[in-house]
């Protein structure tokens, strides 16, 4: 009588394809620094659209948070976008990112070895008419986390 092997190999080839996927999703998908750059923008800028800015301010780099103190920088957000633009909330796109190496946020900072530079664009529908805001924001690593930083080179 002729008796079929039902553990062989289809549940070893699954489990091979798994680990495979797992590590290209990990080395180059979900995982990647740039990944993990664009989505910590994505995290900023939608705090920032609902009017969180407690959240978004939160995702600083510490720097940043030294420059714009907690409670001056909702107080300043609120003001110029919701008060001077008159719009409650606004539309964003990210367009570009790129990787920079030796990139510093002002004259007087520090080298940051690497930053991912990435480009967005805010549009606003309000009292004044329709425009658009471009940013460009910084993503670096500090003590294990990704943070956002701005230039503030003139």
């Amino acid at each position: 009588m002729y008796r079929r092997n039902r553990g062989g190999f289809l549940p070893f080839l699954f489990i091979l394809l798994l680990v495979i996927g797992g590590y290209f999703l990990i080395r180059y998908g979900l995982f990647s620094p740039s990944r993990q750059a664009v989505h910590l923008v994505e995290e900023f800028y939608e705090y920032e659209q609902t009017g969180d800015y407690s959240n978004s301010w939160e995702l600083l780099h510490s720097t940043m948070k030294e420059r714009f103190p907690k409670g001056s920088y909702i107080q300043d957000r609120v003001h110029v976008f919701m008060g001077h633009f008159g719009a409650d909330t606004f539309e964003f796109n990210i367009n570009d990112k790129r990787k920079l190496s030796n990139w510093k946020m002002s004259k007087e900072s520090k080298v940051f070895n690497f930053v991912y530079e990435v480009k967005v664009t805010q549009s606003y529908k309000g009292k004044y008419g329709t425009f658009e805001f471009v940013q460009y924001v910084y993503v670096a690593e500090e003590k294990g986390d990704w943070v956002i930083l701005w230039d503030f080179n003139q």
